[in-house]
């Protein structure tokens, strides 16, 4: 039998994209600040907590899903951004609600969250003394700090997953080529067998 490259490509290996780990850092903050500041408001936190998990766990499964499904890869990474948008629409309400102010995207608060994010190693704990110990009004504009962070990640995701798509195609074309290439390889092995009678 001919050697031939099977047809899925290489998938899974969700921890190594960069919007994951920034996906977990958001859910774990998320439980927290729901624990620490909404604990009788029930409803708002299965909401909150919701969305957050959705952003995480949708990128594990759009990336697992990747070996036979661009397109499904593409619709959770989607989904994954669209459910942090949520999560983020709820933390501006925070703010709004209780007369809280919202940091600028440049002030001097934002820009020390964002480089934070670039000079620790992107895990909950560069983050743990802040969320668990600083008021409402602080971590609320963390938490939304690192969901942009994390939309813009997953944007950037999205448009490579486009162009790779575009230049490489889905699971039906990698199917058709591998069974061409087989045929190919058959063919090429009988003729020379024939070629030695």
């Amino acid at each position: 039998m001919p050697n031939t490259p099977g047809f899925l490509p290489p998938h899974g290996g969700y921890e190594n994209l960069k919007s994951y780990p920034k996906a977990r850092i958001i859910y774990d903050g998320t439980v927290l600040f729901c624990s620490r500041f909404l604990k009788h408001d029930r409803r708002t936190t299965d909401q909150m907590v919701q969305a957050a998990r959705s952003g995480k766990q949708n990128i594990v499964e759009g990336s697992d899903a990747s070996g036979t499904s661009k397109e499904t890869e593409i619709k959770l990474t989607n989904v994954a951004r669209a459910s942090l948008r949520e999560l983020l629409e709820d933390y501006g309400d925070y703010l709004r609600a209780h007369n809280l102010r919202a940091w600028a995207k440049d002030s001097r608060e934002a820009l020390y969250v964002r480089k934070l994010g670039r000079t620790r190693n992107d895990d909950y704990e560069a983050y743990r003394e802040f969320l668990e110990t600083r008021p409402a009004e602080t971590v609320a504009n963390i938490m939304i700090c690192l969901i942009h962070q994390a939309r813009y990640l997953l944007g950037r995701q999205i448009a490579s997953l486009e162009k790779t798509f575009v230049a490489e195609g889905g699971i039906r074309e990698r199917m058709t080529r591998a069974r061409l290439d087989f045929r190919g390889a058959q063919n090429k092995n009988g003729a020379r067998a024939s070629g030695r009678r």
